[in-house]
Order: C-alpha cells, then sequence, then structure tokens
C-alpha cells in the first residue's frame, strides 16, 4: 500500500442499517437452488438489519455468473448508495479478479462502508486496500447465513468485527465441520478440535493483509497488491489446494517485493481432502527465508471449513506463538 494511502476503517455497523447484497462471483441463482434463506433472513432481522440485493444478483451464464459490466454497476451502486452501510457478496468463485480494471477506486475511497466476503472475493478486499487503504472484512458470505446448525461462532466473530471497537481475543472453537452443508442440513458431524498448530516461536504485530491463497496469486505483478512489508498475513486455500500447490502459491507471495518484511504468518483450517497436513505445513515453512524467525501459527479457524472468523483486511492484529500454546488478537478492525 502507497504510504499516503491512510488505513480508514468503516463506520460500525448498527441496528437499523441497510445491507446490500451483490454477485462480484457466482449468482444468486446457483446458491438458491438449495433455498437456505429462512435462517439467513432470520439472523439478520434478529440484528435489526435489513437486506436489499444488487439489481443483477440472480443473473446467470456459463459461468453461474455475469457480465463484467454488471457486476461492476451493483458494486458502485452499494458503495454509492447513502442508504446502504454494509455490503456482503453473495458466495464466492473464480472471476471477481475480472472486475479490477473497471472499479472506481475513487468513489469507493469516499463511501467507506462495511464489505464482507470471503474466497474468491480476496482479489476485491486486497485490491480496495491497496488503491485506497479502506479496511474490509474476510467473513461469511450472504449465503453462509444460511447454515441451520453449528453455524456460531461465526455471526459472534462477525459481529464483534464490524459492530464494536473492541480487540477481538481469538480462541479456538470447540469443533468444526468440513461438509456440504447447503445440500443436506440434517447430515451433519461436527469434529473435535484438537487446536491450533505452532508451528514457528515467536510474536509479532502487523496490518492483516491476504484471505485466499490462490487467489491472492492472482494479484502479482499487479497494481492491486497491497505492501507486504509489515504484513501479517492471514493465508488459506480450498479442497482443491493440496500440499504443492500451497508450497508453489506461498513460494511465489514470498518473492513478491516486501515479503522480506513480513511480520509473520497465520494460517487457516484446511479441508480435510486437500490432505494438507500440520507435518507438510511445517516443511513448507521450513524452505521459506521470508519466514525465519517469525511467528508461524496453523490450523486457525478460517477457510473454507466452518465456524470462520471474520477477519479486517487492513487492520492490524497480534500473535504470540509458544511450543506448545498460542494466541491471537484482533487489535484494530
Amino acid at each position: 500500500m502507497p504510504e499516503h494511502v491512510q488505513t480508514v476503517v468503516p463506520p460500525r455497523l448498527r441496528r437499523g442499517d441497510t445491507l446490500r447484497v451483490i454477485a462480484p462471483a457466482r449468482s444468486r441463482t446457483m446458491v438458491m437452488e438449495h433455498d437456505n434463506t429462512r435462517w439467513i433472513d432470520e439472523r439478520f432481522a434478529a440484528m435489526g438489519l435489513t437486506l436489499t440485493f444488487g439489481e443483477h444478483v440472480d443473473e446467470d451464464d456459463q459461468f453461474r455468473s455475469s457480465t463484467v459490466e454488471h457486476r461492476v454497476a451493483d458494486l458502485h451502486a452499494a458503495f454509492a448508495d447513502p442508504s446502504v452501510a454494509g455490503i456482503l457478496t453473495v458466495i464466492g468463485g473464480f472471476n471477481s479478479n475480472e472486475l479490477l480494471p473497471y472499479l472506481d477506486f475513487d468513489l469507493i475511497a469516499a463511501n467507506p462502508k462495511v464489505f464482507c466476503g470471503y474466497s474468491d472475493i480476496t482479489a476485491l478486499q486486497n485490491a480496495i486496500l491497496a488503491r485506497t487503504g479502506l479496511v474490509t472484512y474476510s467473513g461469511p458470505h450472504w449465503s453462509s447465513w444460511g447454515m441451520r446448525d453449528h453455524f456460531e461462532p461465526t455471526g459472534d466473530w462477525f459481529r464483534a468485527a464490524v459492530t464494536d471497537d473492541a480487540p477481538i481475543v481469538v480462541e479456538p472453537s470447540a469443533a468444526w465441520t468440513d461438509d456440504l452443508w447447503f445440500a443436506d442440513q440434517d447430515a451433519r458431524t461436527p469434529v473435535p478440535n484438537e487446536g491450533w498448530w505452532p508451528l514457528r516461536p515467536g510474536r509479532a504485530a502487523g496490518r492483516v493483509v491476504g484471505g485466499n491463497l490462490s487467489t491472492l496469486a492472482l494479484l502479482h505483478g499487479t497494481p492491486y497488491l497491497p505492501s507486504l512489508d509489515g504484513a501479517l498475513l492471514f493465508l488459506e486455500d480450498d479442497f482443491e489446494s493440496d500440499a504443492a500447490h500451497v508450497a508453489r502459491h506461498l513460494t511465489a507471495l514470498l518473492q513478491q517485493p516486501g515479503a522480506d518484511g513480513v511480520a509473520g504468518l497465520v494460517i487457516g483450517r484446511f479441508q480435510a481432502s486437500s490432505g494438507v497436513t500440520r507435518e507438510a505445513l511445517d516443511e513448507i515453512v521450513a524452505r521459506q527465508p521470508a519466514l525465519r524467525g517469525k511467528p508461524v501459527l496453523a490450523g486457525v479457524d478460517f477457510g473454507h471449513t466452518s465456524p470462520l472468523l471474520t477477519l479486517p483486511v487492513g487492520g492490524t492484529a497480534e500473535v504470540a506463538v509458544g511450543p506448545d500454546e498460542a494466541t491471537l488478537t484482533i487489535t484494530r478492525h
């Protein structure tokens, strides 16, 4: 992030606010094939928040998405509308980076507001940080709120991040799930959480940069990758990324300008089908010169399993990793 761009934390969400739901990646039509909106509507109503939807959220082409022009239009309309306090993405996908050359970053900077999603939305979040300094939130999509059971503490973490200024002391969840919950809400089995994996000891504080590792790789060599100097990286990936995939993308990221100044690394939980183990991550980290002498913590509750921590991309966090325990605190969000 250029030194002249100041970090901007958007106004907190309050009861009575309106949120706009947009589809910068895949369409709401795809999500509605499994209609779980009852629980979405109930949860936002309980928070006193009203949901509205972008004009083009239901357009559905051969890529289960819509045109670049229409996705950009809905994003711009959400930021420009003074009645909208926050923006949620429908779901992720693979093509949010198509929007980057067409975004009006001056418009976004002039209308700071909560913007939340994860996975493919990583491209938009880090580009917005790099170009405007605005803190965005890597956290649940609109569709994520349709999980009937085993949803919390996802909602609690979201509310803490976007409605309160107090530091967030993160604790490991008691259990986690790794399933196609949206397809069958009755057939789910939580897995007891063994806790975080302390891979390298140390203590660090820094600006939160990251999200989905594969998506972040799409920003290499573009003006949309935030500065890594002083960054505390938070990285995750989905079931399609095995250990070799993770290793090559982490290597590429840590060869970007400024990567020697990375403060530390926090890694999200991998889906079981990825095959990424603690032992594999330990070896991957050992091969990274930019991480020598810096704390590395893995198995944290963010990524493509549930529950899902809400992270302030561009905010600040602190991590302390010992041989057998660790602490993680989000200090500015």
